[in-house]
């Protein structure tokens, strides 16, 4: 059998006793706690379905600004804002041309009703660029120790895995931008039922951006397992999921057939 430290070199990440695999798998070395921590997990956290890749990445963009404003993350919300005002001046045009058109009629309004058609052409065109070339995915804008926060996510059709794109400042160059760009499985994060699980995603952001990682030390993860001591994991590649399978595989035939010699020369 294949002891903790076996399984962690093929694991994605650990969270206490329970092993999240990259394929979706759970296994657990401690069934009591296993429990316990679904428990604490399905009650934390709503259930999404695992195959709708959309409610996976809606799921953790939401948990983004949660995490980061818990770490006093200033969020800066003027995307949002210009979003907003877009949104509402063309609902407020479609509503006085109604007013207007219902009261007057359509034969005194005409005009005014084709220059707030118009209008609304105008504004509806400036939301739809400001959400694709402006904003063009953000999920969260902010600063935090003179840093400024800039994070992206995207996904690829039918491929879930999470992509997410940091741009950050440092307090020595604040006009000069860095990026950081990443991606991991949501199977890092999500349990095979569809629970999200906080812990192994704010493990992943704090060991990958620094500005995070300064903010919240204490959940910065290594190979060598560094951080407050409480989680350890190894980050394992999708790609080499198989690989080093097949090489635990040849380990684990190796231990069995030294401890066969052994037991034979015993006799």
């Amino acid at each position: 059998m294949l002891g903790r430290r076996h399984c962690q070199l093929f694991s994605v990440n650990t969270f206490d006793n329970n092993i999240i695999a990259p394929l979706g798998v759970s296994w657990s070395l401690d069934p009591v706690s296993e429990l316990e921590q679904r428990r604490a997990v399905m009650t934390s956290s709503p259930k999404v379905a695992v195959y709708s890749l959309s409610d996976l990445k809606n799921t953790t963009d939401d948990a983004l600004p949660n995490y980061l404003t818990s770490l006093k993350v200033a969020q800066n919300h003027n995307h949002t804002d210009v979003r907003l005002l877009l949104g509402y001046l063309a609902v407020v045009v479609s509503g006085v041309t109604f007013y207007f058109d219902y009261t007057l009629g359509f034969d005194k309004t005409k005009y005014w009703t084709a220059w707030a058609v118009a209008a609304y052409f105008v504004l509806n065109g400036l939301f739809t660029w400001w959400i694709w070339r402006v904003e063009k995915g953000i999920v969260f804008q902010g600063s935090v120790k003179g840093q400024k926060l800039l994070l992206y996510s995207r996904t690829e059709k039918h491929i879930p895995i999470y992509h997410l794109t940091a741009r950050y400042t440092s307090p020595s160059a604040p006009s000069l931008w860095q990026e950081v760009q990443l991606q991991a499985p949501f199977t890092r994060w999500f349990t095979a039922d569809g629970f999200f699980v906080a812990k192994p995603f704010q493990q992943w952001l704090a060991s990958e951006i620094p500005p995070i990682g300064q903010a919240d030390p204490g959940n910065v993860v290594e190979e060598i397992g560094r951080g407050d001591g409480s989680a350890r994991a190894m980050n394992v590649q999708p790609g080499r999921v198989e690989e080093v399978l097949d090489a635990l595989k040849d380990a684990s035939g190796r231990m069995a057939g030294s401890q066969g010699a052994r037991s034979r020369r015993k006799a």
